[in-house]
């Protein structure tokens, strides 16, 4: 029987925080992505731009957000995944990510899904349907 099948509206999947964001992290990602601006990888170019230090990528934090269904992964599939971007992620953030039930209909699931910093702010929040397999 699905773990997720057994929810009902306003369950919290379990939360999930993530390692403390540091460089190495961020190049990696940098060449798995194809996305090689500076501002993500090197404190003078992120400076030149007006930032106070490098900014992790937005596509980084969005992709950690999946990891909430990743122990789900045998029950069903991510079907959509809306987001918006609220905030920046810097070096040696922490990061939380947290999904709450807010609808279903028959084998769909809809979270609401957020990614927060150590200090309680938000940096993206949005949607993930979930669909169950038959």
């Amino acid at each position: 029987m699905s773990t997720l099948n057994l929810l009902r509206i306003s369950d919290e999947l379990e939360s999930i925080e993530l390692e403390p964001v540091n460089r190495l992290e961020l190049i990696k990602y940098a060449g798995a992505s194809d996305d090689y601006n500076p501002i993500h990888t090197i404190d003078t170019e992120a400076e030149r731009a007006g930032l106070p230090g490098i900014i992790a990528h937005g596509m980084w934090t969005m992709g950690n957000l999946s990891r909430l269904f990743s122990h789900y992964i045998e029950e069903g599939y991510i079907e959509d995944y809306r987001v918006r971007f609220t905030g920046m992620v810097f070096l040696n953030d922490v990061i939380s990510l947290n999904g709450k039930l807010v609808d279903r209909d028959g084998t769909q699931l809809i979270f609401d899904v957020n990614a927060s910093k150590q200090n309680g702010q938000k940096v993206i929040q949005g949607q993930i349907s979930f669909r169950l397999w038959d």
